[in-house]
């Protein structure tokens, strides 16, 4: 969720010995008019402290010496700085990546956003482009400036026989399928959530869920790029192929994208279908389930057998909407969470925790969604596993009571509550051909879960595990030459649900350890790659050089760098992130 602020607050710390610049009346020491006069022996008494006092502190000073890069700093009076009016605080959705800037540009027009480009181009000021900030990783921000593209957000032209649409870059998928529903069109897919800017959502690869649809950045056919060194280019498949397959998952950093013509499809109604099934049914009836559905998805729930199994189609297939009459109504579906909340209220509390109730609170609990009531439990103890193996089993037989069927048009049903703030990592890996699956996504599967047992690690569901077809945009995670491979993506998650700092860098650092292993005992062996918006830069600079050389080997990065430098040579539009990932030189 972006947000800017127009003044940064400051903590400032004043020296006692200058609190006051120009030291009031109050302050000054008064002393008497009129002294007595003073003996020889008292002025000798005098001196002898004085010259005392000097020795002890040069002995002190000479014994114990301060190091050579001490701040020898003489103390300053203390000026005021008035506060900035003009800083920009961006985050991104889930607190996790913050950065301030003085130079965050938000143009309204084509023109203005090729002004924007062009002085930063001159004055080889950064402004690295950054959409609604719902990336994981903060793929796009940049300390040094950004430009969003928030206002512009039209929609330009539709064309009901083609079947496309095109738009200005910062418009939002809602926005956008609300905007052609009226033509009777719709995007091909979606991922989880509708906040997305278009322009972002191509540009890290990202994906919904179904064997036979590809991530959505194939569902892009033209775009026109703002770039620093070639001013505004429009590409397509036939107008500079090479370039637009590349521009297509491009990180944001060839260039600003301004506008995108996109491949829609008829809009529809689908039937969802929901079942808790368990991994024994699911190796049976996988093959099946991915080649039957358009969409599928599972989402298994750790310390538990529990595979939730959802499954979209047409209402067509279904010849009309399921007769249905599901065993739970939704509060009955619920309430055995609520109560366990209660529970866990009245036993952390028992324990003196930091746990406060009031009478709201309990109140409050019926009117609390699942994910609500998740990210609640969660937070009484995120890192105990026998607190987080309860949670989710209640999980667990939450879904068991809300199997059955849903009907909706299809932006409205393949959207998914993916809780509240939150860590992410997720990996993409081939997993076979649609007639012939590898299984090699199952058998991942079961190793992580058999890992997240063996290191005892508090992993709260759901595992998310989805399928797209190849993409042809080279820097996609799921590219390939083949249109028949299918490609497996799994995502592992640790809620961010308090504002607590400690408990908060506790999670934090007890997730960064369950993604170590997964990618210590998992990537290599799947040839599995992180998703371009929840990849995180290691610290370390020999990991470092392995994540390079990692991605050297599934990414063409010396024809992305070229393009980075044709179209930017001033690396405009890079950020830390872009440098560090995909160096142009040999020093990092």
């Amino acid at each position: 969720m972006l947000r800017t602020t127009l003044a940064l607050k400051r903590t400032f710390r004043i020296p006692y010995h200058h609190s006051h610049p120009h030291p009031t009346p109050t302050l000054l020491r008064r002393f008497s008019t009129s002294p007595e006069p003073s003996s020889d022996a008292e002025t000798r008494k005098y001196l002898g402290y004085t010259a005392l006092l000097l020795f002890c502190g040069a002995a002190t000073y000479y014994t114990f010496p301060l190091p050579d890069n001490a701040k020898h700093k003489k103390a300053q009076i203390f000026r005021y700085a008035p506060l900035p009016e003009d800083l920009h605080t961006v985050s991104n959705w889930s607190g996790t990546h913050e950065v301030q800037t003085r130079n965050f540009h938000q143009p309204e027009t084509l023109d203005q956003l090729e002004r924007v480009v062009k002085d930063a181009q001159e004055s080889k000021t950064r402004i690295r482009p950054v959409g609604s900030g719902l990336s994981p990783n903060g793929i796009g921000l940049s300390r040094a400036g950004m430009v969003n593209l928030a206002l512009m957000d039209k929609i330009l032209e539709v064309d009901k026989q083609k079947k496309t649409v095109r738009v200005q870059a910062g418009i939002r998928v809602q926005q956008l399928v609300d905007g052609i529903k009226d033509h009777g069109l719709t995007l091909q897919n979606f991922a989880s959530i509708r906040e997305q800017q278009i322009g972002g959502i191509i540009q890290v690869g990202a994906h919904g869920t179904g064997a036979r649809l590809p991530p959505i950045d194939e569902q892009v056919v033209a775009m026109k790029l703002v770039t620093p060194a070639k001013g505004t280019i429009e590409i397509s498949k036939e107008k500079d192929p090479e370039l637009f397959y590349l521009a297509r998952c491009g990180l944001g950093g060839l260039g600003v994208v301004a506008e995108v013509t996109l491949q829609c499809v008829d809009r529809q109604e689908l039937v969802e279908h929901t079942v808790v099934s368990n991994m024994s049914e699911i190796k049976k009836n996988h093959k099946k389930l991915l080649s039957e559905n358009k969409h599928v998805k599972y989402l298994y729930i750790p310390y538990t057998d529990s595979v939730v199994v959802v499954r979209c189609n047409p209402v067509s297939k279904w010849k009309g909407p399921p007769k249905f009459k599901p065993k739970y109504t939704q509060d009955e579906a619920i309430q055995h969470v609520r109560d366990l909340y209660r529970e866990s209220l009245q036993k952390y509390g028992a324990e003196g925790s930091r746990v406060k109730t009031s009478d709201d609170d309990e109140q409050n609990i019926d009117s609390l969604s699942f994910t609500e009531l998740r990210d609640k439990l969660i937070a009484l103890d995120p890192l105990n596993k026998k607190h987080i193996m309860k949670v989710n089993q209640a999980e667990a037989e939450f879904w068991r009571k809300s199997e059955g069927y849903r009907v909706g048009w299809s932006d409205e049903i393949l959207g998914f509550d993916c809780g509240g703030q939150q860590w992410v990592s997720e990996t993409c890996f081939p997993a076979g051909k649609l007639a012939n699956p590898s299984m090699k996504d199952l058998e991942y599967i079961e190793e992580l879960k058999q890992l997240i047992e063996k290191e005892e690690i508090p992993a709260p569901a759901p595992i998310e595990q989805r399928w797209t077809a190849s993409s042809r945009s080279p820097m996609s995670p799921a590219s390939s030459p083949s249109e028949d491979d299918i490609f497996s993506w799994v995502g592992i998650i640790m809620y961010l649900p308090t504002m607590d700092a400690r408990q908060r860098k506790d999670i934090t650092e007890e997730f960064f350890h369950y993604r170590h292993l997964t990618q210590a005992k998992l990537w290599d062996h799947y040839s599995a790659y992180e998703h371009w918006a929840k990849i995180e830069v290691p610290k370390d600079k020999e990991e470092l050089v392995d994540l390079q050389a990692r991605l050297r080997k599934r990414f063409p990065v010396d024809e992305y760098n070229k393009a980075r430098k044709e179209l930017d040579p001033n690396r405009i539009v890079s950020n830390n992130m872009l440098e560090k990932l995909f160096p142009q030189s040999e020093t990092i």
